[in-house]
């Protein structure tokens, strides 16, 4: 219940002013199990965790491959049972061990959290990624600047300054990171109309109006346009990232946003 504050009497009435309370942190992760969350690994089926990939350990969503024969292209992700339009949500992540051997290169020290994903439910058996606008981590491989909080856009477009944005990434000014430090990310989401990356509580990088993309070159994904979608993404799933490089994820909250 609200604070509550008592103005004088107006005449034969008691005037009470409620004030609104802010909303509050959630905790998406239970810090004992994968409640809430459901895994999505390509070429397997929905709610299937292969080989253990998401694990959870010391408290923390763990990324591990010590399970696979090769990687074989089988990204995965991990996405909440719910969806959202208006919050923020903050998590910390650092990377740990090394890519597996058959993962394309630039899956090296990189991962991210899906934002805005399509349903789980409609991803084909096969498919690498969700449509969605991906929060992009990175680490320094040692060959100069190497940026995190960028923003990649598989099967979405998005619009920065009125202008439509199409390029797959979209980079970030924020600090290139080592690899075993814990960076704290937070990314505010407004819906339809605008979203905001911040890497240690500084602002990295700021678009509107996040979008499908009627080219649809997420493949093999059913076309989410002529399944009667709507163009803009107003809301959607979050998924936390498996790309071939072991991860660890924790402190993964959401506050909601009035509008």
């Amino acid at each position: 219940m609200g604070m509550r504050r008592f103005l004088p009497l107006v005449g034969s009435c008691l005037v009470t002013l409620v004030s609104a309370e802010e909303p509050k942190w959630h905790s998406l992760f239970n810090g004992k199990d994968l409640s809430g969350w459901t895994p999505k690994v390509a070429k397997h089926p929905l709610g299937e965790n292969y080989a253990d990939t998401f694990r959870v350990e010391d408290g923390m969503i763990k990324v591990a491959y010590d399970r696979y024969a090769k990687f074989d292209q089988q990204y995965g992700h991990l996405f909440t049972n719910l969806s959202y339009a208006r919050y923020v949500l903050r998590m910390e992540y650092r990377f740990a061990g090394k890519m597996m051997a058959d993962a394309p290169k630039y899956v090296n020290l990189n991962s991210g959290v899906m934002l805005h994903a399509q349903p789980p439910q409609s991803m084909g058996m096969d498919q690498g990624f969700p449509a969605s606008l991906e929060f992009q981590f990175l680490a320094d491989e040692g060959k100069g600047a190497r940026p995190t909080g960028n923003v990649c856009t598989p099967g979405t477009n998005l619009e920065m300054d009125g202008r439509l944005v199409t390029q797959h990434i979209v980079t970030s000014k924020a600090p290139t990171f080592p690899p075993e430090q814990w960076v704290a990310i937070e990314v505010e989401v407004r819906g339809d109309e605008e979203i905001v990356h911040r890497v240690n509580g500084a602002e990295v990088l700021r678009y509107q109006r996040p979008q499908l993309d009627p080219r649809n070159h997420v493949s093999p994904a059913t076309d989410q346009l002529d399944a009667g979608a709507e163009l803009l993404l107003s809301h959607g799933h979050i998924a936390l990232q498996a790309e071939g490089q072991p991860v660890w994820f924790r402190r993964i909250e959401l506050r909601r946003l009035a509008r």
